[in-house]
């Protein structure tokens, strides 16, 4: 999956968000490299393996993931964007949202492993989202589930298989997640919560 062409002037321009830097570049970057051997080592080398992007920045994730697996074992592993718009547990709270799109890879999830991938496992109501949209799908043999922080906090009983950091975390934050795909920089970042707005991934 090739990345989107960034602006920098135009993400620069935009500014920075505020708060403490937890995860630089170069940080973000072994983690993602472990989190791929952990993969590798708990999947027989990624056989019958599919890694599914929650939009948005689970999405890159899931291609970076990809590339570091291609990398280490000359394998491609089957890639694709599970879109959970529908299934939200607050779309009446929020309003109509912009559904994306879900793109399987050509064999189907059936029968495989099929690894959902996320940047902040938060509540959990995102990814209950997500396994209601794969049931919809196909019949995976087993789910399991990567992601690049863990926060805590969960209001479902959901944990992750793979996980890059553990980021003990107040309610009153916010863990903010930076790709370069979608944002011009990579970095993980703790910010003062939103009044406005509350997460619930």
């Amino acid at each position: 999956m090739a990345r989107p062409q960034i602006d920098l002037g135009d993400a620069q321009a935009a500014g920075r968000p505020d708060g403490r830097v937890i995860v630089d570049d170069a940080d973000l970057a072994r983690i993602v490299d472990r989190m791929a051997h952990q993969i590798l080592e708990k999947t027989a080398g990624g056989r019958d393996t599919v890694l599914l992007g929650i939009p948005t920045r689970g999405v890159h994730l899931a291609s970076r993931l990809a590339a570091r697996i291609l990398a280490f074992t000359g394998t491609p592993i089957p890639l694709g964007v599970l879109d959970i718009t529908l299934y939200r547990d607050d779309l009446r709270l929020r309003g109509a949202r912009a559904v994306g799109r879900t793109d399987l890879p050509p064999d189907g999830i059936d029968n495989r492993r099929v690894i959902l991938v996320d940047d902040v496992l938060f509540s959990g109501r995102t990814i209950r989202a997500a396994l209601n949209a794969l049931a919809d799908l196909g019949r995976p043999q087993l789910v399991q589930l990567a992601v690049l922080v863990d926060r805590g906090h969960r209001e479902l009983p959901i944990r992750a298989d793979y996980v890059g950091k553990n980021l003990p975390t107040a309610r009153s934050e916010t863990v903010r997640v930076l790709l370069a795909e979608a944002d011009g920089a990579d970095e993980v970042r703790i910010e003062a919560a939103r009044s406005a707005a509350r997460e619930d991934r």
